[in-house]
């Protein structure tokens, strides 16, 4: 190698160094330094990665969750009555008897029910004439709601 390519590799070296300097926002003045920064931000920046692939499992474990969290659907029936309509891609132990015991909470007298706890979770209910004032359609979706996540809480407390 002549020293004119000696050189003019050199040159190009140092530019690259200067480029990597500028790139991880390195104050060094080596050579040894400089790469050695680089090799410092790199490790940095492998780390934010896994951190965000962590986040993004994380987020679509939420995301999946929510999916299979139990719909519900009240309607109002002619003399004070409601049909209930719960569903769930997944049935938990106790789930039927926290939804009924918060009927029974509310003063609804179940008149027809058809439930299936099997693979998946799926209660229609006829409530019949509720002995206490004040209840409507919201009240009743609040309390399956809530009877769904105590069952919930219940049912991962059990698992552990």
């Amino acid at each position: 190698m002549t020293s004119r390519e000696r050189k003019k590799a050199a040159a190009g070296l140092r530019e690259k160094l200067q480029i990597l300097r500028s790139i991880t926002h390195s104050h060094a003045l080596s050579d040894t330094s400089i790469i050695m920064e680089a090799s410092e931000y790199i490790k940095e920046l492998k780390q934010k990665v896994f951190r965000l692939n962590q986040e993004i499992a994380c987020e679509e474990d939420a995301i999946k969750q929510q999916s299979s969290y139990p719909t519900v659907s009240v309607e109002t029936l002619g003399h004070g009555g409601f049909l209930v309509n719960v569903f769930s891609d997944k049935s938990c132990p106790g789930l039927l008897v926290s939804i009924l015991e918060a009927f029974d909470e509310l003063g609804l007298n179940v008149l027809e029910a058809t439930a299936s706890c099997a693979d998946t979770f799926r209660l229609e209910a006829v409530g019949g004439e509720n002995q206490a004032e004040n209840v409507d359609e919201h009240v009743v979706k609040q309390a399956v709601l809530q009877a769904i996540a105590n069952s919930s809480e219940g049912g991962s407390e059990r698992e552990e």
